[in-house]
């Protein structure tokens, strides 16, 4: 399973910076960062994830939810 989750910072260098450090958490929310993009015209990035609990990841991504920058996720699935 994996987690595509759209981030829109008001600052990506804060973000990546923010986001870098906190690879730990990630990996404790079960969560493998496999790509992340940067939108060309704005702040914002995309990351592609690869999920192990499912339960554990929605945690993470509630909790990023509420740092005050918008986040949004979706779990998906290969076809």
């Amino acid at each position: 399973m994996n987690l595509l989750a759209r981030f829109t910072p008001p600052d990506f260098a804060a973000f990546k910076t923010d986001f870098d450090a906190h690879a730990e958490s990630r990996q404790q929310a079960g969560l493998t960062l496999l790509q992340m993009w940067r939108d060309l015209d704005g702040a914002g990035a995309v990351c592609l994830f690869e999920v192990n609990d499912r339960a554990k990841a929605q945690a993470w991504l509630d909790t990023q939810s509420g740092l005050g920058h918008p986040v949004t996720g979706q779990f998906l699935r290969t076809a």
